[in-house]
């Protein structure tokens, strides 16, 4: 039976005996932050924020409370023309002509928490890319191609227009925009937290050719007018043992110094919460799937860390964690902190390609020796230590076999019918949850099947659903966050007999995916040199795939991680040793289905024959799942892509065997049988 909340006179009493350093009131202003986070895993852990040493009357109350409170709150009012109005009526009032809206928050990474969910306020559309510009009479909403169709059905086409984000030319469409619909001496507002200064940039020259100005703003405009905007988010903190990071942060702190010292630097401002996180071994939950505590930091030139964070969200381990050599200060006290590096003349990298433009901005008007560089744990978080590759193997594992025992069950339950693209997706994501060290999603599942899987990064809703049923392939694509590990892997299933055509695409992905994860390169070697061969087998064809074909992962951390990635743009960034990186090749055929295998791998030294004369590297495979051979032509395989496949599968069973259950065992053994050479006698 649920317990009853007794009041504030009745916790602060409890509180007042376990000696907290909260009273009601506190602890009202905390739940407000903690439910204005993501669902964290457990879901109480947040208790300990208010009462470290809460006993089982006091634990009740609080969650009692944050029950009230959350009901009290109810659901988040839907989109309403209304707020353009107020919108628009605040910019007139303040001289404002219009605003640019990014679906960005003030750290610019890939996810963001309810209190910066701006763009999908204004103007109703949810996806996790686009762009907005408000003016007083027009505005635009910029999508890329993954997402017009969910722009189509979630904005009003009356109020906005809906265009391309990015055009084939190398034209940028919302500075064209921009420069055709902005009268001449009109004023352009921005958030200089919600860009980079590149983006900056190009948003000032839009509104030059206009005749127009570009005008920071002090306060972002849609703060002013979004009534019921959620409070920062407050998800525990907590420490990462170094049986998971393998590096103690006082180390990892040293190293870095000892570059920035190199490098005639003095400091360098971190605003990447995944460097933070990964530099002082602490992970959170403030954003959605990615395990982040929103902060900053200054690494300072004697190993020293200024972390600015709303202390509330430190556990006790947390802030004990941190040790002598981490000072912490609010989020209120950074602009002062800047300030002091310039009065002492600091030499400062700032990494404006990852960081707001107001940094910078902040620095220079400090009179800092402001030094653009990358920002200096981006390259070393890239690059795993042999625990973290470890811990990324052991995840790989229990998540293999989630994923098998999802598949052998996949097959008998579309058999029985009825299963639909969120029952899978619930399926997948409920066996992941029994294994340990589960700490949730590291991506919203993509579960298509039929036309659905052709849209690339397609999200079933309630609308969109569709039934699993025979003559079509089901593409799902997903991954956990896990202590020691983070996932992405893709397969691609046949719901019954797949036709010619299906499995000629198929092999032909699987072909390219052979041909990366097989690859032998040299030290230097960047993953645009590389994409080639992913692509070679659909290009023969006349065929191709309109995303890159690698990214980055990280460890416990982002399922996207830079600075390296495998794709036709150019990159210079070397692959090197202990990076992890996906290999997902794919074919779309629109309005009838998706095609995509994607496995991570580890870049790892190679062996070579005879005495190599240059350092080589190689992939190895971390994911382990069954391929669907249904879907292969053999044929179109050459003995050495028969031999990967064969001894990938291989591997596959001699690891998930032991994981699974007897029935799923029995499905994995047929699964996994070795292809046979069509040819041979």
């Amino acid at each position: 039976m649920a317990t009853t909340y007794q009041g504030d006179e009745a916790l602060n009493r409890l509180l007042e005996e376990d000696k907290s350093a909260f009273d009601a009131a506190a602890v009202r202003d905390l739940i407000a932050g903690v439910l204005a986070a993501p669902a964290a895993d457990p879901g109480d852990s947040w208790i300990v924020l208010a009462a470290p040493r809460a006993g089982n009357e006091l634990t009740g109350q609080l969650a009692a409370l944050k029950e009230e409170i959350a009901s009290a709150l109810g659901d988040p009012a839907p989109w309403s023309p209304d707020r353009l109005a107020d919108l628009r009526a605040f910019l007139k009032d303040t001289g404002l002509n219009g605003i640019v809206v990014p679906r960005s928050d003030e750290h610019l990474g890939e996810y963001v928490a309810k209190r910066s969910e701006r763009l999908a306020w204004a103007t109703g559309f949810t996806g996790s890319a686009g762009l907005a510009v408000i003016l007083a009479e027009r505005a635009a909403l910029f999508v890329d191609g993954r997402y017009t169709l969910q722009a189509a059905q979630e904005v009003d086409a009356a109020l906005f227009e809906i265009l391309p984000l990015a055009a084939d030319n190398g034209d940028w469409p919302p500075g064209l925009w921009i420069s055709e619909q902005l009268s001449e001496g009109a004023k352009l507002g921005y958030d200089p937290w919600l860009h980079t200064s590149r983006q900056v940039s190009q948003l000032g020259r839009a509104a030059e050719k206009a005749g127009a100005e570009l005008t920071a703003c002090p306060k972002n405009p849609i703060d002013a007018v979004w009534k019921d905007q959620p409070p920062p988010p407050l998800a525990p903190v907590f420490p990462l043992a170094d049986d998971f990071t393998g590096s103690p942060s006082a180390e990892k702190r040293a190293g870095l110094a000892a570059t920035l010292k190199q490098d005639g630097e003095e400091a360098a401002v971190l605003s990447a919460p995944d460097s933070i996180a990964w530099l002082l071994n602490i992970r959170g939950g403030d954003v959605p799937f990615s395990p982040l505590p929103l902060s900053f930091a200054i690494l300072n030139g004697d190993a020293t860390v200024d972390l600015f964070i709303d202390g509330r969200k430190l556990t006790p381990e947390a802030a004990a964690s941190l040790g002598d050599g981490v000072r912490i200060a609010t989020p209120d006290a950074f602009g002062a902190a800047l300030d002091r590096l310039g009065k002492d003349a600091k030499t400062v990298r700032v990494d404006s390609g990852l960081s707001p433009a107001w940094i910078s901005d902040r620095l220079k008007e400090a009179e800092a020796r402001l030094k653009t560089g990358d920002d200096p744990c981006q390259r070393p978080k890239a690059c795993k230590n042999e625990t973290e590759l470890d811990g990324m193997r052991a995840a790989h594992r229990r998540d293999g076999a989630a994923l098998t025992r999802f598949l052998a069950w996949l097959e008998r339950a579309v058999a029985d019918g009825g299963i639909s693209e969120i029952d899978a997706a619930d399926q997948l994501e409920a066996l992941r949850r029994q294994g340990d060290h589960f700490r949730g999603l590291s991506f919203p599942t993509i579960s298509g099947f039929g036309p659905n899987g052709a849209i690339v990064h397609y999200r079933v809703t309630s609308a969109s659903n569709r039934i699993l049923e025979p003559a079509s392939l089901y593409l799902v694509d997903s991954g956990a966050q896990y202590l020691d590990g983070t996932t992405d892997v893709t397969r691609t299933v046949a719901i019954g007999d797949p036709n010619l055509e299906m499995r000629d695409r198929f092999t032909r992905v699987l072909k390219g995916h052979i041909a990366l994860a097989s690859a032998i390169f040299p030290k230097g070697t960047s993953g645009s040199q590389l994409d080639v061969l992913a692509r070679r087998a659909l290009w023969e064809a006349g065929l191709d795939y309109a995303h890159g074909t690698g990214h980055g992962v990280g460890s416990f951390l982002g399922v996207h991680e830079g600075p390296q990635r495998i794709s036709k743009l150019p990159n210079r960034v070397a692959l090197e040793q202990g990076m992890v990186v996906s290999v997902e090749p794919g074919y779309y055929k629109e309005g009838a289905y998706g095609i995509r295998i994607e496995n991570l791998v580890a870049v790892i030294p190679a062996s070579v024959a005879g005495e190599a004369e240059t350092e080589m590297l190689a992939f190895e495979p971390l994911t382990l799942a069954p391929i669907d051979l249904a879907l292969v032509e053999p044929g179109l395989l050459d003995a050495a892509e028969r031999d990967w496949l064969n001894d990938y599968h291989a591997r596959v069973a001699d690891e998930i065997t032991p994981l699974v259950d007897d029935e799923t065992a029995t499905w994995l053994k047929l699964a996994t049988r070795p292809l046979e050479d069509p040819f041979k006698d």
